[in-house]
């Protein structure tokens, strides 16, 4: 096989990832244009040794177009050195964390469906994540400052905040797929209401992004000429569309993550504008809808119980062996996520456009200078030049600077180790909803990271 146009060093930090790092192993192999080296770092270097023997196993396999090794490593400097791409998809804390900072919420009365982003536990959350980020970003501007940086985790906000407020002339970008699903059932209703014989593409379904990750709002979204959001009104008002729901038939779909779309008809109606991410996500970011179980209930939303991420957890750690060992099926198929495309604009192999989030550079024009928004974005050789989504209407403006300036308190709390400022931000979230010595109780209960006591850098 010729050799790849571009060869790369590649860092990935999380390099035991059971999910981000094996999409993009199977999306690299499909791409004959990339190749090169890919460096593993995690805590957990067992783990990262399965993906090192997984994807070496991969480039063996039929169909294969492309030449990496994947190489495990137990020093970030290692993988790190001279990079030309980190990607960053870590677990921010254990799953035992995440079931504790949900449970003590519940038992405030506060019932999260994600809790990864914000509400109480998405914020503790955040309190760990941007001290662990804080030294991702002094590691990455020592080893390899001209690298770009792609970030997977969440809270994806308060990570690539992090790794730009530490070191601000790093090339940062966080990617996530909440925009793909919306485009996806503006699709459906184009292809519906238009009569049209086939599904559009998603790069058909064209639409003006603007707001924060899992909170990022389209004010305009167009097929062919025809505004999709006319259509969405006329779909949202038909009999039967909006409606509410129980707890039997939710939960008898026996699905954690079907998204009945009412929270997002609800705002759309009230607000004028369409909320991108799922309805579990939403349900977080604004008032009224995590006060217990039935509300939620009503609402069409079930709350993913941690006790099935870690189920997943394990058998994604057998994943790999079955399929190294034939029991699985190789799918070589393209994933449908972005990371390769980007990659190949970055080094100039074809520019375009995707929604992405970027340091606002006045592409939100009144959302706070140096947040983290999430907008288009045109790809091009060594650039992201985001584009200028406009203002959001005040009533979304109002609820996204909120989070804003939560995202910010914790990161400065974060990394000044600031106690009472990470309590202001967690009484200041809009679904906390409790008298200040309760939420005090609560913060206290649910307690400072483990990772508070390393000294800040």
């Amino acid at each position: 096989m010729a050799d790849p146009a571009v060869q790369l060093k590649v860092a990935y930090l999380g390099g035991g990832s059971r999910n981000w790092a094996r999409v993009l192993m199977r999306d690299l192999a499909c791409c004959p244009e990339l190749g090169g080296e890919l460096r593993l770092f995690d805590i957990d270097f067992a783990a990262a040794k399965v993906n090192e023997e997984l994807g070496n196993w991969l480039q063996e396999q039929p169909g294969v177009v492309s030449h990496w090794h994947y190489r495990a490593v137990e020093k970030i400097e290692t993988a790190l050195a001279g990079a030309d791409f980190v990607f960053v998809s870590i677990q921010p804390g254990s799953l035992d964390d995440m079931e504790h900072e949900i449970g003590v919420a519940e038992k405030y009365g506060l019932f999260f469906p994600v809790g990864d982003t914000t509400g109480t536990p998405g914020l503790m959350r955040s309190l760990r994540a941007a001290i662990t980020f804080s030294g991702f970003a002094q590691a990455i501007a020592e080893h390899c400052p001209q690298a770009w940086v792609i970030n997977y985790t969440n809270p994806m906000s308060v990570c690539t905040r992090t790794l730009t407020k530490v070191a601000p002339g790093l090339k940062v970008f966080g990617c996530c797929h909440e925009v793909f699903s919306s485009q996806h059932i503006l699709a459906e209703l184009a292809q519906a209401y238009l009569g049209l014989e086939k599904l559009p593409a998603r790069d058909e379904i064209r639409v003006n992004v603007n707001g924060i990750n899992h909170f990022t709002w389209i004010d305009r979204a167009d097929y062919r000429g025809h505004d999709l959001l006319v259509i969405l009104s006329e779909h949202i008002h038909k009999p039967g569309v909006q409606r509410p729901f129980n707890r039997q038939e939710v939960e008898a779909r026996a699905d954690w993550f079907y998204d009945n779309r009412q929270i997002k008809y609800a705002l759309f109606e009230r607000y004028g504008i369409m909320a991108a991410a799922g309805d579990r996500h939403l349900a977080e970011f604004v008032p009224g809808f995590t006060h217990s179980p039935e509300v939620l209930f009503r609402w069409g939303v079930i709350r993913t119980p941690v006790s099935y991420r870690k189920g997943v957890w394990e058998q994604s750690s057998r994943f790999a062996r079955d399929m190294m060992d034939g029991k699985i099926k190789v799918n070589l198929n393209s994933s449908g996520e972005e990371a390769v495309r980007q990659i190949k604009a970055l080094v100039g192999l074809g520019d375009f456009v995707t929604n992405v989030n970027f340091r606002n550079q006045g592409q939100a024009t009144n959302l706070p200078d140096g947040a983290v928004v999430e907008t288009n974005a045109y790809f091009s050789q060594n650039r992201v030049q985001p584009l200028t989504a406009g203002e959001l209407r005040p009533g979304v403006q109002a609820l996204v600077a909120r989070h804003i300036a939560d995202q910010e308190m914790i990161i400065q709390a974060a990394l000044g180790r600031d106690k009472d400022l990470a309590f202001q931000a967690v009484f200041n979230d809009p679904t906390t909803n409790l008298p200040i010595d309760r939420a005090w109780e609560m913060f206290e209960e649910i307690g400072l990271p483990a990772n508070w006591h390393v000294l800040p850098c």
